[in-house]
């Protein structure tokens, strides 16, 4: 692949390594929650993932890529919100959410901060996420890095980690795959032992103590991690050119 000498920004990083997530998998509704998992997915179906089925958002599968902020002007098929979660059921959908509150076993929290009957605050509530995890690939998009998001244990449990999966038992394991989890300072993945969560890759000017000092659970962290792979020139202009001129990346992730 051609290579940049373009400075790359940390948002940019990010796209690429969210990106990373869809990498081979077939025919599948990509489903991204957030600005750079939107973009990324979008790369994704432009690059290395062109059977990725993407929607508008609402009611349609698009036919074409567009950049961000922009309608579809090629339907490929109806996708209203019955059918959509038929889909969630049967597997074929890989989502990429976000969380309020993660732990080192990918047990995520997006409803409420604090002891449930007596919430400090009140969130989005438990949405799809117990049914996402259960039964489809899902990996997270955290955009800000702190231990009030890597936390040692969730609130409230919305989608299951690793460990519940387990303790549940083969019903709830069967289909329970979590992929990677992309924060603004890295990838991260659960390919330990114990299925708790490590470090896959630091983004560029990301040290391993600033990943500690961003995560109040033990995270084993290599003292030089891998780098997060550097998007190609044709990547660049994907994402500078084609999908996202407005660059709406860099509200989401600063420079």
């Amino acid at each position: 692949m051609t290579r940049t000498t373009t400075a790359v920004t940390r948002a940019e990083y990010c796209v690429i390594a969210c990106a990373e997530a869809w990498r081979g998998d077939g025919e599948v509704l990509a489903s991204p929650m957030g600005t750079v998992p939107t973009l990324a997915a979008r790369l994704a179906k432009l690059t290395f993932a062109p059977e990725l089925l993407l929607t508008d958002g609402e009611a349609l599968l698009m036919g074409d890529v567009p950049a961000l902020g922009e309608r579809s002007s090629v339907t490929e098929g109806w996708l209203p919100y019955r059918r959509h979660l038929t889909m969630v059921m049967g597997g074929r959908r890989h989502v990429m959410m976000g969380a309020s509150q993660l732990d080192r076993f990918g047990n995520q929290n997006i409803s409420c901060v604090g002891d449930w009957h007596h919430p400090a605050r009140q969130l989005l509530g438990v949405r799809g996420a117990p049914v996402n995890t259960l039964n489809n690939p899902v990996s997270y998009w955290i955009p800000r890095h702190a231990k009030r998001v890597f936390v040692e244990r969730v609130d409230m449990v919305c989608g299951v980690g690793h460990d519940r999966a387990a303790a549940a038992g083969p019903a709830a394991t069967r289909y329970h795959d979590l992929r990677r989890v992309v924060s603004d300072l890295g990838v991260f993945d659960f390919a330990t032992p114990d299925r708790s969560m490590r470090v896959v890759s630091a983004h560029p000017g990301v040290t391993a103590a600033e990943i500690r000092g961003a995560t109040s659970f033990a995270l084993p962290v290599p003292d030089d991690p891998a780098p997060t792979r550097e998007p190609t020139a044709a990547e660049l202009h994907l994402i500078r050119e084609v999908l996202d001129p407005a660059g709406l990346r860099d509200r989401e992730v600063r420079p």
